[in-house]
């Protein structure tokens, strides 16, 4: 989910850290948008700033250390909004840093930089009579020496959908993929949510109603009938003036809703009769309107070319097919492999010290995580398994089934099998090693063996 930071109108840049060579963000401001590149958090040469929407929201530019001239200048009329967030994206790359807008590949300003710096920080601010509201995909920390991790290149840039409520118990619906949906809601009381199998208000459905009973109560209802579920205390859970992130998992018959940031859940219930989600709906009600922060499922498309120098395609050895990916793209028909808290994972593979081996795509990690050698290795190149249509079941003293489907083999030659274990809070994917009788997942920087696990098998 994003970061929301306010600016005020004043000529002083907030900085945060970027890894790659690329900046995504939403801005709500009535005019000068401004933004630096910069190797330091502190407004130094030499750095980079980006205007968009200065000179009265009419024109944009690049300005280099601070000087005139502009290096590179667009006309952009209206380009921002007081009123409604607009999306852009900043790239630097082969010494060309270019600027454009959200949906849009083609740039609407460009800059040959031959003496670029490395770029590890972004300012933001906003200036000239506006104040403004911004939208920042928030980078993960910096990961500690012992875990032997790729660089995090470009990672997946969630799209996010700005909705909002009225005071109405009237559902606008989202389809929904996975079983994790993760949002932030504005709102001084009831916001409430419908998991459904289709876009309309009909059983079977639980609903879950956030910051009820004057934001004092937190509920599971099924099928609009009480009593409830389940519920919990949640004294100011909501706020009028300020986004609150959460996150609703549905996974093994289990429902569970939690706060953004936090792995437990302070609501669960276990839903034997569980249907199949396909639709989330929002509304808000008793006295209360919303805005909401939506993480729409989408799934950018697969590089044209591979990434790496994987076989082809599986074909006649299990169902689906492994399909080349980088950075943490999620390729179209992607297999969904588990979940760490609101995050899910996916099932993939990569190569390492002459093995390949299946393992966890981890999408905001930009990696894909395999276990090995007593360690977790993540690798941005990696394939991930698509259009499958296999099962997970539990192996029984390490006996794997016929039909488990290969997720790679060693350096010498055994078949390495695609498994999962429950390992603190988290379902993870890792390889199951038919001569060890374990499954071995890649954790916390770590291979972690387990005797109890599940396969992936054919249907």
């Amino acid at each position: 989910m994003p970061l929301e930071i306010n600016t005020p109108n004043k000529l002083e840049y907030q900085f945060h850290h970027v890894f790659g060579s690329l900046f995504t963000f939403k801005v709500r401001c009535a005019n000068d948008a401004h933004l630096s590149l910069a190797t330091n958090p502190v407004e130094e040469n030499p750095m980079y700033e980006v205007f968009i929407g200065g000179w009265s929201n009419s024109k944009s530019v690049i300005r280099k250390n601070r000087q005139k001239p502009d290096v590179a200048a667009a006309i952009t009329p209206c380009i921002v909004d007081a009123n409604e967030f607009r999306g852009f994206w900043i790239q630097w790359s082969n010494n060309i840093i270019s600027v454009g807008r959200e949906g849009e590949a083609v740039a609407f300003l460009s800059y040959e930089a031959q003496d670029l710096f490395p770029v590890n920080f972004i300012g933001i601010c906003t200036a000239w009579g506006a104040s403004g509201t911004w939208l920042i995909d928030e980078m993960p920390a910096p990961v500690p020496s012992r875990i032997t991790r790729a660089p995090l290149a470009v990672p997946r840039v969630p799209v996010i959908k700005e909705v909002n409520t009225p005071d109405k118990l009237e559902y606008q619906f989202h389809p929904v993929s996975g079983n994790v949906f993760t949002f932030k809601v504005r709102s001084p009381n009831d916001a409430h949510l419908a998991l459904t199998s289709n876009p309309v208000e009909e059983d079977p459905m639980y609903e879950v109603f956030i910051g009820g009973w004057s934001n004092s109560k937190s509920v599971i209802r099924k099928n609009r009938q009480k009593p409830d579920v389940a519920e919990a205390d949640t004294p100011g859970i909501l706020d009028g003036g300020e986004f609150r992130g959460f996150w609703i998992r549905w996974y093994d018959n289990v429902i569970t809703v939690g706060r953004e940031g936090e792995a437990a859940a302070f609501l669960s219930y276990d839903a034997p009769d569980l249907f199949p989600i396909h639709f989330v709906g929002v509304c808000t009600g008793w006295g209360a309107n919303g805005n909401w922060l939506l993480e729409e499922s989408t799934a950018p498309s697969a590089p044209s070319e591979p990434a790496m120098g994987f076989a082809p395609p599986t074909s006649g050895g299990g169902p689906g097919c492994w399909v080349p990916a980088a950075n943490g793209e999620i390729p179209p028909s992607s297999m969904e492999g588990g979940f760490d808290g609101s995050e899910q994972l996916y099932i993939a593979r990569a190569k390492h010290e002459g093995d390949l081996i299946p393992g966890k795509l981890h999408p905001s990690h930009g990696v894909c995580y395999v276990a090995f050698g007593g360690g977790e290795h993540g690798h941005n190149e990696y394939e991930v398994l698509c259009a499958g249509g296999g099962q997970w079941i539990p192996v029984q003293d390490g006996n794997i089934p016929p039909n488990a489907v290969p997720g790679g083999e060693t350096a010498e030659g055994e078949p390495l099998f695609i498994g999962r274990a429950t390992h603190d809070g988290t379902v993870t994917v890792g390889k199951i090693q038919p001569s060890h009788g374990c499954c071995y997942i890649p954790y916390g920087g770590e291979e972690v063996a387990y005797k109890d696990f599940e396969v992936y098998v054919a249907m």
